[in-house]
């Protein structure tokens, strides 16, 4: 029997690091890992690495600081290539409604609408930093 490596986690780039983990860490529903909580005593944050994990402490995002990021042109191909995406589900059509509200009002941006395709619904965003993904009906 041959081992395999362990996916730990997925890494995002952002210029923003504590921004970018909010906006995933209220649409996902996940949390810091303990270091990684933001200081509530004025200290300084430490915004160059945090993980997000589920509830049961499996990473399941990390940020990292970079100095600048270029934004995803994708569809478009003649620009920058999306080169990673996250798919993301949910159940049914009135829940993926649902979190197509939530993700604008967290600060995505909508690139696609393909809510009414009888065969694969779902909607493709960027979130704050340009990072495509998508939230599908499964």
């Amino acid at each position: 029997m041959t081992d395999y490596p362990h996916l730990q986690t997925t890494v995002l780039d952002a210029t923003d690091v504590r921004g970018l983990a909010e906006f995933y860490r209220k649409l996902l529903g996940l949390r810091y890992l303990p270091r990684d909580e933001p200081p509530t005593d004025g200290s300084a944050d430490n915004d160059r690495w945090l993980v997000l994990t589920d509830a049961h402490g499996a990473r399941k995002l990390t940020f990292q600081a970079v100095p600048d990021l270029p934004r995803v042109t994708w569809p478009d191909a003649s620009g920058v290539a999306q080169q990673l995406h996250l798919d993301l589900s949910v159940p049914d059509r009135e829940s993926l409604e649902l979190q197509r509200k939530r993700a604008l009002g967290l600060g995505a941006e909508q690139l696609l609408d393909r809510a009414d395709d009888p065969e694969e619904s779902f909607y493709v965003f960027t979130d704050p930093a340009g990072h495509p993904f998508c939230i599908f009906v499964a």
